[in-house]
C-alpha cells in the first residue's frame, strides 16, 4: 500500500504502517551515520540534545552522509548505526531510514518503542531531485558525516521492519 507521510509523525501513523508498505516522506528529516549517531546518543544520555535545537519527537533519521554528490542510504546494520537505534527510538525517532537487514533484537526494540525501519535503494540522483534544502545542525567538524537537517519532498522508501516483523523474515 502507498502512504504519504509528513513529518513530524504521530504514533497512530506508525501504528498504521505494515511491512512492505511503500511510503513517501515529506517535511524535515535528520541524517546521520557511523561518525555522528553515537555523538547524538551521547547528547540524549547527557540531556544536552536541546542545546543543539534538536527535537527527535516524531522524526525520521536517514542513515546517510551529505555530500556535493547528494545523499544515498548507507548500511544500517553497521555497529555504530544499529546500536544507536534503541536510544534514538526512545528519544522519539519514528522512522529509521537506510538499507540492509537489521538483527532480530533491533526489530523487537523498534516494536517496543513504536518505531519502524524503512529501506530504499541507492538512488542518489532521484533523492537529489527531492531534496529541497540541507543544513548542518550539529558536529560540523565531521564534514559530510555531520548531523544534517534536510527538507524533502516525497522521499520513497519501503517499510522493512514494523511491529516485530521484518521483510527479511523467512529468507
Amino acid at each position: 500500500m502507498r502512504k504519504y507521510l509528513t513529518t513530524p509523525l504521530e504514533n497512530n501513523i506508525i501504528e498504521s504502517l505494515s511491512v512492505g508498505d511503500m511510503i513517501y516522506i515529506s517535511g524535515y528529516i535528520y541524517t546521520g551515520r557511523d561518525a555522528v549517531l553515537p555523538k547524538i546518543v551521547s547528547l540524549i544520555e547527557s540531556g544536552k540534545l536541546d542545546d543543539f535545537g534538536i527535537n527527535l519527537k516524531g522524526s525520521v533519521i536517514f542513515h546517510t552522509a551529505v555530500s556535493v554528490a547528494g545523499v544515498g542510504p548507507t548500511s544500517s546494520n553497521k555497529f555504530e548505526i544499529e546500536s544507536s537505534i534503541p536510544a534514538l527510538s526512545v528519544a522519539g525517532v519514528k522512522i529509521h531510514l537506510g538499507k540492509g537487514e537489521l538483527n532480530k533484537d533491533t526489530i523487537q526494540t523498534l516494536a517496543k518503542y513504536n518505531s519502524v525501519y524503512a529501506v530504499m535503494p541507492p538512488v542518489t540522483a532521484l533523492l537529489n531531485s527531492k531534496t529541497i534544502s540541507k543544513k548542518v545542525i550539529a558536529f560540523p567538524e565531521l564534514g559530510m558525516e555531520a548531523f544534517y537537517l534536510l527538507e524533502v519532498n516525497n522521499y520513497p522508501a519501503i517499510i522493512a521492519s514494523a511491529h516485530g516483523k521484518s521483510i527479511y523474515d523467512g529468507k
